[in-house]
């Protein structure tokens, strides 16, 4: 008995305080099923929203048909403006189901059939800061938009994410509506392209592959596409990133697609870009600077003053990056090409080959071979200072003549000994040439007073 009434009992208190903690851990318990659930509901509402405003934007306008109503074009208008704010916004990945209801929106909107070229025959002659084609779409209202969506989803998403939804397909298709003739939607695609090139590192080779069957069938067969200019201001981008030394398919690129596009009728309107494309594999590797050059004489125009213009000035500006031990080598086919510019007809070109004997460069080139190059250049400019129209041409002229005579004044009089001796040898064989024809004129006016007599005979008999 004694053992039973010390034997420890359970507190009524404590266990009061028990059932208390139990019952707070139960609320709280019901309390956070509750939230998650409200939660749940409340995610579950917004993607219902945003798949509703997705299914808005799904329904294409032409802006040209007249039964289009303008409430629902303003409609869609806002609903895209309402999707781009979620995408900027949004802080985690959307829903799968949204996302690939995005991407299908984005591409119905965008993948479409372009409209027929507006000029088919045309001919580039604009310069560099003109757009030669520029038909702006009536659809920009909303394609802006479409594009704005969809360099907010490649910059703010993970690249491995995205891959399940923008595939190689979606990348080509992108690729085609380059060939749109509105210069504001060339821009926001070349936004787009260069940031999924940058971030999209599995796609890069299939996007460079991609690139260059445009260029080379540009060059080589159609020499019409209305995107050639953003898609070398992509390229130099990307020239600018190639790692040292430069890998054989780079160097492959630039001899097969970038030399070639110098012989293009429509190099005017961007040759800026490929002049900077060509620049950055020279400053890279000097040593391709002599087959660029080559490249560039071999594909020189021949009645096009204004390429000819452009051409010279790439060629200045190379000769700045060219490796020193091909000066020799480039010295002599370089100099026959602007001598033959500065006694050019036409005073642009002359006088733009006339310029390039202020580069400290380029006469650093030529006085590595003035044995070779002095006889070219100085018989050019005896013949302009003789014969060229342009007074201004003759006094660039003149100072170029001064400069080279300072160079080497005993090698520029020998070059005009052997000029004068040519022309006196030309000079003779002429008056021999004149000598001979005149024995030769007599001899048959002869032959036909000796012939005129027997023929009457021959009528009389």
């Amino acid at each position: 008995m004694g053992v039973q009434n010390n034997s420890p009992r359970p507190s009524p208190r404590r266990k009061s305080t028990t059932l208390q903690h139990l019952f707070d851990l139960d609320a709280k318990s019901a309390s956070d099923s509750k939230t998650i659930i409200g939660s749940q509901s409340s995610s579950s509402l917004e993607n219902e929203e945003i798949l509703s405003a997705i299914s808005i934007c799904n329904f294409i306008f032409t802006f040209t048909d007249p039964s289009e109503c303008p409430t629902q074009q303003e409609l869609k208008r806002q609903k895209l403006l309402q999707l781009l704010s979620i995408v900027k916004s949004s802080k985690k990945p959307l829903h799968d189901q949204v996302m690939t209801s995005l991407i299908s929106m984005i591409s119905l909107n965008l993948f479409r059939p372009l409209p027929p070229p507006s000029n088919p025959t045309y001919a580039v002659d604009f310069p560099d800061d003109e757009d030669p084609i520029s038909t702006f779409s009536p659809l920009w209202s909303h394609l802006q938009l479409v594009y704005d969506i969809l360099i907010r989803l490649v910059i703010n998403n993970d690249p491995k994410l995205l891959r399940g939804y923008i595939d190689n397909q979606f990348v080509v298709n992108l690729l085609a509506l380059f060939q749109s003739e509105d210069p504001r939607e060339r821009n926001s695609l070349k936004n787009v392209y260069h940031r999924i090139y940058s971030r999209f590192t599995f796609y890069r080779s299939s996007m460079r592959k991609s690139m260059n069957d445009v260029f080379l069938h540009y060059v080589f067969e159609t020499e019409r596409h209305c995107g050639i200019r953003e898609l070398l201001e992509i390229w130099g981008s990307i020239i600018n990133g190639f790692t040292v030394p430069l890998k054989e398919e780079h160097k492959l690129f630039l001899m097969r697609v970038l030399i070639p596009f110098h012989k293009t009728k429509g190099l005017q309107g961007y040759h800026r870009q490929l002049a900077y494309c060509v620049s950055q594999f020279v400053q890279k590797e000097p040593v391709l600077g002599g087959i660029v050059v080559r490249g560039i004489l071999r594909y020189w125009p021949m009645t096009n003053c204004q390429k000819e213009v452009l051409l010279i000035g790439e060629l200045e500006e190379l000769v700045e990056n060219i490796d020193p031990d091909q000066y020799r080598k480039l010295a002599l086919p370089l100099c026959i090409q602007i001598t033959r510019c500065l006694n050019s007809w036409n005073s642009q070109v002359a006088e733009r080959a006339l310029y390039v004997w202020n580069n400290e460069q380029f006469v650093k080139m030529i006085s590595v071979a003035m044995e070779e190059v002095f006889p070219v250049v100085v018989e050019g400019m005896e013949k302009n200072l003789k014969w060229h129209w342009s007074k201004s041409v003759r006094q660039l002229t003149e100072n170029v003549k001064v400069m080279l005579e300072e160079m080497d004044p005993v090698l520029y009089s020998k070059c005009l000994e052997e000029i004068e001796l040519r022309e006196s040898k030309a000079n003779q064989a002429e008056l021999k040439r004149k000598e001979k024809w005149d024995r030769i004129e007599m001899a048959a006016a002869a032959k036909h007073q000796f012939l005129q007599p027997q023929h009457f005979m021959c009528v009389s008999h």
